[in-house]
């Protein structure tokens, strides 16, 4: 037992964050994580539809690659506006905001705000909902139904890629980042955000009463959980606590 703690508290020394590589290009568990969410997340939308007829199979093919476009766009500049410390000159210079390179190498893209992902994904669904006169609140439905437990592989990504660290920790299940024992709290928020907020949204959608009602109790469930997980979260190092307090963060407001 006391090997099996000691190589869980040191898994970041036991495994590599990049899964393989094409050539000069490094592809990480953590963009191998992502895209996983995104294809599950589109699965479950399509065996939903399939059960539930929210919409034509013809609007999900269509919707898909809206939502898409406005969760890219959305959480790549949400990240930038609410937490990197460079805002101004990436709004000054917008076509460094994609550039995955630097100084002529290859890097990758990082940094993504979930909350930029929902605004990006709400335009998009009003935009979709307007030009097809479908619901907006049949969209939203199916969306945050097929949304949780594709997250988890979201908060998973983080996890192996050592980012969104937890606060310090003593308890026996915590990792060390560096030299310092820190709670998972990725694999928290992937519990409580998407495998208990989805347990509970399918659970409760054969109790559903009106067009929107998932998706406002999705709201809901998410905002508490991950509330609750913000307080083994580490705050961002660029922004720390909020407004002079010692608890309130960014993900929490």
């Amino acid at each position: 037992m006391h090997d099996i703690i000691n190589w869980w508290q040191h898994i970041y020394s036991n495994i590599d964050p990049i899964a393989f590589r094409l050539g000069p290009v490094a592809v990480h568990w953590y963009g191998i994580m992502y895209a996983t969410a995104l294809l599950l997340a589109i699965f479950i939308a399509y065996k939903l539809n399939e059960r539930y007829k929210f919409i034509s199979k013809k609007d999900l093919d269509d919707y898909i690659w809206w939502v898409e476009i406005g969760i890219i766009l959305g959480a790549r500049v949400g990240y930038i506006i609410f937490y990197d410390t460079h805002t101004l000159w990436y709004l000054t210079h917008p076509w460094q905001i994609f550039n995955p390179f630097m100084d002529g190498v290859f890097v990758g893209i990082s940094g993504f705000s979930y909350h930029g992902a929902v605004i990006g994904f709400i335009v998009a669904t009003i935009l979709f909902s307007i030009k097809r006169k479908i619901s907006f609140w049949k969209l939203v439905d199916l969306a945050t139904l097929s949304i949780p437990f594709a997250y988890v592989f979201g908060r998973l990504g983080n996890f192996f890629n050592q980012g969104l660290v937890g606060r310090v920790t003593e308890v026996p299940w915590g990792v060390y980042v560096g030299d310092i024992l820190r709670h998972p709290s990725q694999l928290y928020e992937a519990f409580m955000e998407g495998i208990v907020v989805g347990i509970i949204l399918f659970w409760y959608k054969k109790r559903q009463k009106f067009e929107g009602e998932i998706a406002i109790m999705y709201v809901l469930l998410y905002s508490t959980a991950r509330i609750i997980c913000e307080f083994f979260r580490k705050p961002d190092i660029q922004l720390g606590f909020l407004f002079g307090t010692n608890w309130l963060t960014m993900g929490m407001l």
